[in-house]
């Protein structure tokens, strides 16, 4: 069974208004996420759904689903604010999104088979949807429990401009995730990778520590368990009443960890990932790709 691709992408309008964020960094002007979709497709994914808000659904369509007809099937669904579970109301003023795995719950009805939820603004590398094609395309059928994310190593994941915010894992013997902490401030100082903890202070990790990039391969039964601790979540009332409170996938993976109700494979890879973190970033970002372009691991145009 090929496994599906969600991509997040209800924030988008919210954060830079209409699709502007989807700048052009190819040779074609090709986005970053037109480069998770191809890798996606090298790798042997089946379909790819996106989340999106329903208020930008036919420019979203136009300007993006359309390029991708004949190449692999899509489906839209939608985050909304007021996407509750039964005897629950979204408080009055709240506009923000309820986080990322409220947005991957919007997928429930579409996705029946095993899955991999990325973010659409960072650039994840061929070999990350490699090896995480490979872990979910190899699942038995009707597996449960079972998940995985891609563990990017820390060194590989930096820019030059400033500091950037990781979840810094730790794992067991067995490669499996035992915890995400995240780290706000992480940044390459004096030649090592330091991240400042909730005492200010700079603490040194080695390069090859893995940390998520929000890369990660689950099965549907995690549909189920979102849905019941979303109810736990509303049902804290200083989540309902803090109109800026996240339903976060990792706070989710973590208490599914914590309980022993599943395990999570955490898989190695050498991508380097890259992104527009800051707008300092976008030259580099540009001339990267231009140099996998140069290199054949892309054509100069995608779709």
């Amino acid at each position: 069974m090929k496994p599906t691709l969600l991509l997040l992408a209800a924030g988008m309008g919210s954060r830079y208004g209409g699709l502007k964020q989807l700048d052009g960094v190819g040779p074609n002007g090709e986005t970053i996420m037109d480069y998770s979709i191809y890798d996606a497709i090298q790798a042997g994914f089946g379909k790819i759904v996106f989340v999106i808000r329903k208020d930008f659904e036919q420019e979203f369509r136009e300007k993006v689903l359309s390029k991708y007809e004949g190449h692999i099937p899509a489906e839209l669904v939608f985050q909304r604010i007021d996407a509750l579970p039964e005897g629950f109301k979204c408080p009055e003023g709240r506009e923000k999104p309820w986080g990322t795995n409220h947005a991957v719950l919007m997928a429930k009805d579409v996705i029946k088979e095993p899955f991999l939820a990325i973010n659409c603004d960072d650039f994840y590398g061929r070999d990350a949807f490699m090896v995480i094609g490979k872990f979910l395309s190899e699942l038995k059928e009707g597996e449960r429990n079972k998940y995985s994310m891609v563990g990017f190593r820390v060194g590989n994941t930096l820019s030059e401009n400033g500091t950037v915010s990781r979840g810094v894992c730790s794992t067991n013997a067995e490669g499996h995730l035992t915890t995400v902490v995240e780290r706000t401030k992480i940044a390459r100082i004096d030649g090592r990778v330091r991240y400042k903890d909730d005492d200010d202070r700079w603490i040194t990790i080695d390069d090859n520590t893995p940390v998520s990039m929000n890369m990660w391969g689950f099965t549907p039964d995690y549909f189920e368990y979102s849905e019941d601790y979303f109810r736990e979540f509303l049902s804290d009332e200083k989540n309902m009443n803090n109109l800026k409170s996240e339903y976060f996938i990792p706070l989710m993976v973590n208490k599914l960890i914590g309980d022993k109700t599943a395990s999570v494979t955490v898989l190695d890879t050498t991508s380097q990932w890259f992104g527009v973190t800051y707008a300092e970033d976008r030259p580099e970002t540009v001339e990267r790709i231009a140099q996998l372009v140069k290199d054949g691991i892309y054509p100069d145009k995608l779709f």
